[in-house]
């Protein structure tokens, strides 16, 4: 009777001309990558982020999604490459991101269904600075303490005589019987889609629907362009303020798009979502989950300790092809890593 060896032989041999290589299994594509700044992460991803892929990062809000993109845009922005980031609610704070170590002279922020021209102002970088009067210091005034900055000693006390009497009233310390307290029960706030109204002059327009899809649309189209410009080492699309039954909506193949784009450009994608949404065009799937507050102090709130699951990940680094009789150990798909105030210092 042949073995198996000859017998894996002969299909080989029947199937070579129709399936090349049918039971040979195909090499494994090795990227390069570009570590996130959390060593721990990189630790179980084996280097960090792949170049010129999708990688989506999913997790509920406050979960630590932000800060772990944060941390890979300030990773490159530090290395003198220019990235992107594309906020669909309008929720990047620049001063957290400049905390985090983001360079932001190569950072383009595109702030989706925001425009300029509905404040009636051009734009212009000193509309996004602090006014004058809060920087300079208020000018000295005439008077008592310190200043002039409380009132005459005489008047502190006025009334005080009155409130202690009321006070120290007899009925106050009365003994008073239990009585039960009825329980208000909480009704749930249900939030519903402001609907269009009429104009009630015929120059009046009508107030638009507050639906997120717009904002949507206006970020895949921005996605869009700047992956076919080039030049962007990182593209972060956030859309995690964004509900799920709004970001299932969108096509996979938007996604097949910027998955083939992302290939010949060499960029990297960063997905921010509350539900998983790109299916089979990512290659890391990166599942965070809600963090717990450090314990350090004891007043004082230092930061929050984040979970970190890797779901998928299609490229693996192999320095062999052979397949093995035995099942290799599985290594970590989990990742634990801290994210401290900025009064908190390193530690």
């Amino acid at each position: 009777m042949p073995s198996s060896a000859i017998i894996r032989h002969q299909i080989e041999a029947s199937l070579s001309k129709r399936i090349p290589s049918a039971l040979i299994p195909s090499p494994r594509t090795l990227r390069a990558v570009a570590t996130t700044g959390i060593h721990s992460i990189d630790a179980a991803l084996e280097g960090g982020l792949p170049l010129g892929a999708i990688t989506e990062v999913v997790g509920p809000e406050c979960s630590g999604r932000t800060a772990f993109a944060l941390s890979f845009v300030a990773g490159l922005t530090k290395s003198a490459k220019v990235c992107a980031w594309v906020d669909v609610s309008d929720t990047l704070h620049p001063g957290s991101a400049a905390a985090s170590g983001v360079d932001l002279t190569r950072l383009l922020w595109v702030r989706c269904g925001v425009s300029a021209a509905a404040h009636g102002k051009p734009f212009s970088p000193q509309a996004f600075s602090l006014p004058k009067k809060y920087l300079d210091p208020p000018p000295i005034k005439n008077g008592l303490h310190g200043g002039g900055f409380g009132s005459h000693p005489r008047n502190e006390v006025k009334g005080f005589s009155d409130s202690i009497s009321g006070f120290m009233r007899p009925e106050r310390f009365a003994p008073q019987c239990a009585e039960p307290h009825r329980k208000v029960r909480l009704q749930r706030e249900i939030f519903k889609p402001i609907p269009a109204r009429r104009p009630v002059k015929p120059n009046q327009e009508p107030t638009p629907v507050r639906k997120p899809w717009t904002r949507i649309e206006q970020a895949l189209r921005v996605v869009d362009l700047l992956l076919q410009g080039g030049g962007f080492s990182a593209i972060v699309l956030d859309m995690g303020s964004i509900a799920p039954e709004y970001a299932v909506r969108v096509p996979l193949a938007t996604w097949f798009r910027y998955r083939a784009a992302a290939e010949r450009t060499r960029t990297s994608i960063l997905l921010l979502t509350q539900y998983s949404c790109a299916k089979s065009s990512v290659a890391l799937l990166l599942r965070f989950e809600p963090g717990d507050a450090l314990r350090e102090e004891a007043t004082v709130f230092t930061g929050l300790e984040h979970r970190v699951e890797v779901m998928r990940q299609r490229f693996t680094q192999a320095s062999t092809n052979v397949i093995p009789l035995r099942k290799p150990p599985q290594r970590a798909n989990n990742a634990h890593w801290k994210s401290r105030t900025t009064w908190a210092g390193s530690r």
